[in-house]
């Protein structure tokens, strides 16, 4: 942990960094604006680990028969790769190859690194989540295609087991790997801290990270804990939303930049945590609702809610507006409460009963949504 931080827009705040390379520039510039910094890299601070072998082996497989789609995932997977097979003698090949096949790329960063090798993509997801690959490729006739997944530092076993589910034949070429931190007590004290809400906020800027953490919180049996401390006191903000995705899987509302840059996910702190400790002020069906950690304040009336129905209140409240699945609602609600979907509904009514029926509104097969304006 560092020391305080000089006076600044951020004085008086408690956040938790868990970037491993470039931690130093994050965190001074968080210090400089009078925060307290608690490091602890969630990651390995080493290079990715890349099996040489395994990937050349992969490689030749790719260039041994006609690739009819393949889905790049990040920038520095590509250039990486193509580094290795112009290293071996392959690059050509395996250009040509892939540069008959149709290509999706997640996000800008993996664009950049095909049009450098002289690939073109035909299609790029507008949020950077595979999911929204997974989608854009849902219901399309795959059945004896053979797609080639450039794999990040996470497996994404479960995604070519779907796309094998449409009838594709998938190989997914592993390029690097991201491991754990070599020393994981930092990590194990920093899941204690926000279990307990000992920060204010923590920052993200991988989803490996992201994961890393949720997975030592499992680890020590806090994940439940964890998530709730999240979803009430401490703001996860993520550069980016592939970052965020690994968090809201969990359940965890996340906060992001317009720009995925570091400096603006540090800016748009200053800003989002003086309005959490005011508290969250909204107006939903013409009344005025303040959220305030487990405060609930209606038209100047404090309202008590019991643990379900005010679990469903703050995920409806971290996009106001938006409409949040009973799916998503069900992962909100505290850990061993519910199990089925019809605890979502339950966990309505009794808000409802609180609050009034304006208030939420029912969103016919997708879920529901505070009524904002």
């Amino acid at each position: 942990m560092t020391g305080p931080g000089t006076e600044g827009p951020l004085s008086g705040w408690r956040v938790g960094v868990t970037a491993a390379r470039r931690a130093e520039e994050q965190i001074a510039l968080l210090e400089r604006r009078g925060a307290e910094v608690e490091w602890a890299p969630a990651v390995s601070v080493e290079p990715d680990r890349v099996d040489e072998a395994g990937l050349r082996a992969a490689t030749e497989q790719v260039i041994a028969a006609p690739v009819d789609m393949f889905v790049a995932t990040t920038g520095i997977g590509v250039n990486s790769w193509f580094e290795y097979a112009e290293q071996w003698g392959l690059l050509p090949d395996l250009l040509a190859a892939l540069g008959q096949a149709e290509i999706l790329a997640r996000g800008p960063k993996s664009v950049g690194a095909l049009r450098r090798a002289g690939l073109r993509e035909l299609w790029v997801p507008e949020s950077e989540c595979f999911e929204d690959v997974l989608t854009h490729l849902r219901g399309r006739e795959l059945t004896g295609k053979r797609i080639v997944v450039q794999e990040h530092g996470q497996s994404l076993s479960t995604v070519a087991n779907v796309l094998r589910s449409q009838g594709a034949d998938v190989q997914v070429v592993t390029v690097y790997r991201i491991e754990g931190p070599e020393d994981q007590a930092p990590l194990f004290r920093m899941v204690g801290l926000i279990a307990e809400a000992k920060l204010d906020a923590v920052t993200f800027t991988s989803a490996p990270a992201a994961a890393s953490l949720l997975e030592a919180a499992a680890a020590l049996g806090r994940r439940d804990e964890v998530v709730a401390a999240f979803q009430a006191d401490v703001v996860a903000t993520c550069v980016g939303p592939v970052t965020a995705a690994a968090l809201e899987l969990w359940g965890v509302p996340t906060v992001q930049p317009e720009r995925s840059r570091t400096a603006a996910m540090i800016k748009m702190l200053e800003v989002e945590l003086p309005l959490r400790r005011a508290g969250q002020t909204l107006s939903v069906a013409g009344r005025s609702l303040l959220l305030h950690g487990d405060v609930v304040v209606l038209d100047g009336t404090e309202v008590h809610l019991p643990p379900g129905p005010h679990a469903v209140l703050t995920a409806l409240a971290v996009n106001p507006g938006h409409v949040v699945s009973r799916r998503d609602l069900l992962v909100s609600l505290p850990s061993g409460q519910a199990t089925t979907e019809h605890a979502v509904e339950m966990a309505v009514a009794r808000l409802r009963a609180a609050v009034g029926t304006r208030l939420v509104q029912t969103v016919v097969k997708r879920g529901y949504r505070l009524a904002v304006g």
